[in-house]
């Protein structure tokens, strides 16, 4: 019994093709783009599929890394250098977000959302009453997610519990977002 015509024509997957699409799914999932049922359906689709087009698919509301056909050198070449202009202004955005200037280091972690005793407290319907804390440790600083409704984000990543952070990190309150800061040292 011979294949249908339209499924001999098309390149089959590879196994390193659905690892690096399960990658995806799994990156997203850490991000907080996809719900539990969904990554589970999806991971379903994926050790399902036959063809690159079907990857694809099922990838493809997914922003970034997209899982995408096979192709040469050449057209790949291009497609990484027009993604260049989006790279770059991510970057310049970055460098215009306001200044949060990491505390002097305390007994105390400093509080951060909409509620009233918060240090350092954001008016923003996006970011939670106690949406997370910034501690000072003697390894350096981390950075605590208090189960917000919106997240808390570092470097474009979702925090789940605590992660370490530095000077020159990107941190995001739901809506709110920051550039950290070095304190400047006391004269």
């Amino acid at each position: 019994m011979t294949p249908p015509e339209s499924e001999a024509q098309q390149p089959r997957i590879s196994d390193a093709d659905r690892e690096q699409a399960l990658d995806v799914l799994r990156e997203s999932m850490a991000e907080g783009r996809l719900s539990p049922d969904t990554l589970l359906r999806r991971i379903e689709r994926i050790l399902a599929a036959r063809h690159p087009d079907e990857l694809v698919a099922v990838l493809g509301d997914l922003p970034e890394r997209q899982v995408e056909p096979p192709r040469g050198w050449l057209l790949g070449s291009v497609t990484r250098i027009s993604a260049f202009h989006q790279r770059l202004r991510l970057a310049w955005r970055a460098e215009r977000l306001p200044q949060l200037v990491l505390p002097a280091p305390g007994p105390r972690p400093l509080a951060i959302g909409r509620a009233s005793g918060s240090g350092l407290r954001l008016n923003d319907a996006s970011v939670s009453r106690y949406h997370a804390q910034l501690r000072g440790t003697a390894a350096g600083w981390t950075l605590r997610d208090l189960g917000s409704a919106n997240g808390t984000w570092v470097n474009g990543r979702r925090v789940v519990d605590t992660i370490p952070v530095r000077a020159g990190d990107q941190v995001r309150f739901g809506a709110v977002s920051y550039r950290l800061a070095p304190r400047e040292p006391q004269p």
